[in-house]
């Protein structure tokens, strides 16, 4: 008996493992830059954004300072020379 109940549990499970098969998978909308993009707007208008408006600022300061901080550089090994 328990052989039987078995064999028809695996009978079912490999019936459904092909009916999952056959499905297309579904394309996405949009690429993954612009729904990062979408995303970021989205958040800006949500709960934390303020803090996203303000990662975004100290993430601009950052890039500014490195270009500072290079320059600088590049300027003494100019002098030292």
């Amino acid at each position: 008996m328990k052989s039987r109940a078995g064999i028809a549990l695996l009978a079912l499970l490999a019936a459904l493992a092909a009916a999952g098969c056959g499905k297309k998978k579904e394309e996405p909308k949009a690429d993954a830059a612009t729904e990062q993009r979408e995303a970021l707007e989205r958040s800006k208008q949500g709960a934390f954004g303020t803090q996203v408006k303000a990662l975004e600022q100290a993430k601009g300061m950052e890039a500014d300072l490195n270009k500072k901080a290079q320059e600088s550089i590049e300027k003494a090994e100019q002098d030292a020379k």
